[in-house]
């Protein structure tokens, strides 16, 4: 039995399926060679899922960046167009500054598309099947369709950041069995096993579970505090809705708007 593994061994070797990490390499060599070391003993196959670790990183950390500058950006567009919609003398001005200024926010976009589609409806009527029916129902049509889109807008990017989440620690094991196979291998094809011989090309394989964690804890962190964010954020752009249909339609702000707001953030939150 033990000629028949010797052999198989031998074969393997031979036709460089596997590439063993050379026989003489010890936990001293690892401590000084160190990732690199270990990326320069693998094969193909290592270094393949080494890189794709590597753009799941790079991928993930650019998500990061550019969605937290861009909710802080829309974060403070946001909160600067509240300020100057409920202080407009009327709609006409709100429109006005829209058009000069442009809908680079939800609540500017919310706002116009709203009030587009009361002027529409209340000039031309009903002309074609999706605008059937009163003009709030048109108006809450409207609404609806945009806090959709921007629902989505602000969802962009979260899938890939789940996914890396949720794959990068398998690679990371893949990696690692990968390895530890060809250490395996250059352990049985060495003259003498001792503890040292065992432990480097061990623990170089072992680098790859690292690796993979540390690209997977950064994406979920991050996922769930954007899936917070957004949750937050949409719960105000519904009061906010709310706010402007009632405001349409009968020419005044709901009362106590902004305790109710404050009330539905403060469930969004507590709901986390």
């Amino acid at each position: 039995m033990l000629d028949f593994l010797n052999s198989a061994v031998q074969v393997l070797a031979q036709l460089d399926v596997a590439a063993p990490v050379a026989a003489g390499t010890t936990a001293s060599d690892v401590t000084q060679g160190g990732m690199l070391h270990f990326i320069s003993q693998s094969d193909i196959v290592g270094k393949t899922l080494f890189g794709f670790l590597i753009v799941m990183s790079v991928t993930s950390w650019y998500l990061i960046f550019v969605k937290s500058f861009s909710n802080v950006r829309i974060g403070m567009r946001s909160k600067k167009f509240l300020t100057e919609f409920w202080a407009a003398s009327s709609l006409e001005q709100v429109e006005n500054e829209i058009a000069t200024h442009g809908a680079n926010e939800p609540f500017a976009h919310l706002a116009i598309h709203a009030i587009h589609a009361r002027n529409h409806h209340a000039k031309y009527g009903a002309m074609k099947l999706e605008e059937k029916g009163s003009t709030g129902d048109f108006v809450t049509r409207t609404i609806r369709k945009v806090i959709d889109e921007e629902t989505a807008r602000l969802e962009n990017g979260l899938t890939i950041l789940a996914s890396i989440g949720s794959t990068a620690p398998f690679v990371g094991l893949f990696g690692t069995v990968w390895g530890v196979y060809h250490a395996l291998v250059g352990i049985g094809l060495a003259d003498g096993v001792t503890v040292n011989r065992i432990a480097g090309p061990v623990g170089e394989a072992l680098i790859m579970t690292g690796l993979g964690l540390a690209v997977a804890i950064p994406a979920v962190l991050a996922y769930n505090g954007f899936v917070r964010s957004n949750r937050v954020y949409l719960a105000r752009l519904d009061v906010f809705a709310h706010d402007l249909f009632t405001f349409l339609s009968t020419g005044q702000q709901v009362s106590e708007s902004s305790n109710k707001a404050r009330r539905v953030v403060l469930a969004a939150t507590k709901g986390e």
